[in-house]
């Protein structure tokens, strides 16, 4: 066998494995879901997911300081990316900056009322498509393994 075939089916064999394609599936799987989720919410409340996503870190510790950066950190957004979306947010009333106490560098984020009751619309959409799409087509005890799997791949992974 010439070197190229050698290669060329050593790529496939690899291309095909088990692992390959397990991840493949998990990928798969959540960015289809992530685009159900978009969709519903831009369709029922008028936001995209990566505006819920903000709104949950905002609404989640009302007290809490949140700057920019941290969201764009939190997002795995640019420092660009995640001053448009919150130009974008901030456009339609969802959210306000305002400036952080002691550091004229940063700034702060904050829910608006608009932005808690239109998180709270959005929360019942994102719930039903999260019930219907990944808790529903599982046994009750499958789900509570693969929460309890995927907590530990998110544990491995932070100790990295």
């Amino acid at each position: 066998m010439n070197p190229v075939n050698r290669e060329s089916d050593e790529a496939a064999r690899v291309a095909n494995s088990p692992l390959v394609h397990d991840f493949g599936l998990l990928i798969k799987a959540a960015t289809r879901l992530e685009g159900r989720i978009d969709t519903a919410l831009r369709k029922e409340c008028g936001i995209s997911h990566t505006m819920f996503e903000v709104l949950i870190r905002l609404c989640r510790h009302p007290d809490d300081e949140i700057s920019q950066r941290r969201l764009a950190d939190d997002l795995t957004l640019t420092s660009s990316g995640i001053t448009r979306l919150i130009d974008r947010m901030e456009g339609v009333g969802l959210v306000r900056r305002v400036p952080a106490p002691g550091d004229r560098r940063s700034v702060l984020v904050e829910p608006t009322d608009h932005g808690r009751a239109g998180f709270l619309r959005a929360a019942a959409v994102h719930a039903q498509v999260v019930e219907r799409y990944f808790v529903a087509p599982l046994a009750s005890a499958d789900y509570e393994r693969l929460t309890r799997s995927l907590g530990d791949i998110e544990k491995a992974l932070g100790d990295s």
